[in-house]
């Protein structure tokens, strides 16, 4: 029987600290994860894009949560070949990149490379080691499209990351164009690369749209929301989305049957602007309780539903 996880990605958002969400006595880093865990059963982490987690942090966060409570961790953007700022480098590796304003994979000298997905990885091996880690989630940017050398750079990742698991979302429309969507699938599935679905405005070079799929024994799903203001620089702009109710009760049955085809899956909400993402994900995972589906359960966490 799969296993349905409704959570969000993040809970330290000061949008969402200020909306009142967390109880007043609720104030330390400590209290709000646990607060947090007591309402979800998956949290994604979307920090460790910034700049990557020390092994003290990871180690709070599994000491801090439930024996059964899941992190997905959001990679490094030099890892996913975004641009990154030199000052978000481990301190002692800053001197040996060129000295410019934002660096790509590229710019990188190999032998720095390696050490920054080494460091990456063994900071995470906390979580993992719990049983705590879902997967490690490879958002590809904008000009990442479809093609061999991409194809072999995703396997490359895979390998790095191994016994840990990683997903993968597109940001390049090619991936999941009507030409190549088959073609993208057949490839993840192949080599069980998990597929990351996603709800996010349409229209746009960047948009992908909702297919669900399932390429392995996991399934994701991140909601984006819908904002008429995507390509804003400000993310606030870009997710600051409150999905209606009738929008989530039109994606319950599908994600039900999206968890018929996967043993675990993760359904994400990211229109992280104030308490947006916790009110939604709280609503969906009612009513993915209370809609008619086979062979799949919703982890509760709580009896209000996260709310």
């Amino acid at each position: 029987m799969g296993e349905l996880l409704v959570g969000t990605a993040s809970w330290t958002d000061k949008t969402l600290l200020a909306s009142g969400w967390y109880p007043p006595d609720v104030k330390t880093a400590e209290d709000r994860l646990k607060y947090y865990a007591s309402r979800f059963p998956l949290v994604e982490v979307d920090s460790t894009y910034y700049s990557p987690p020390a092994e003290r942090t990871v180690g709070y966060w599994r000491d801090r949560t439930p024996a059964d409570f899941t992190f997905n961790v959001k990679a490094f953007s030099l890892l996913t070949q975004h641009p990154t700022r030199p000052d978000a480098l481990y301190k002692e590796l800053r001197e040996r990149v060129p000295d410019k304003r934002s660096l790509y994979l590229r710019d990188v000298p190999g032998d720095v490379v390696e050490e920054v997905w080494q460091r990456f990885l063994d900071a995470l091996w906390p979580l993992h080691e719990a049983g705590r880690l879902g997967a490690l989630l490879f958002q590809f940017p904008q000009w990442f499209p479809i093609g061999r050398a991409n194809k072999e750079y995703i396997l490359q990742v895979k390998r790095r990351c191994e016994p840990m698991r990683v997903c993968v979302e597109f940001r390049n429309r090619t991936w999941m164009s009507e030409d190549d969507q088959e073609e993208t699938l057949d490839f993840l599935r192949r080599y069980d690369v998990p597929y990351v679905s996603v709800d996010m405005p349409q229209g746009h070079p960047s948009s992908i749209p909702p297919v669900l799929a399932a390429t392995s024994d996991l399934a994701v799903v991140r909601f984006h929301g819908h904002s008429d203001k995507w390509t804003s620089k400000n993310i606030y702009e870009r997710f600051g989305y409150l999905y209606s109710e009738r929008e989530l009760k039109e994606w319950a049955p599908k994600v039900r049957r999206l968890a018929e085809d996967a043993d675990t899956t993760h359904v994400l909400l990211n229109n992280c602007y104030r308490d947006y993402a916790q009110r939604n994900a709280a609503q969906l995972a009612a009513l993915l309780v209370a809609s008619p589906g086979q062979g799949s359960a919703v982890r509760q966490v709580a009896d209000e539903g996260g709310q």
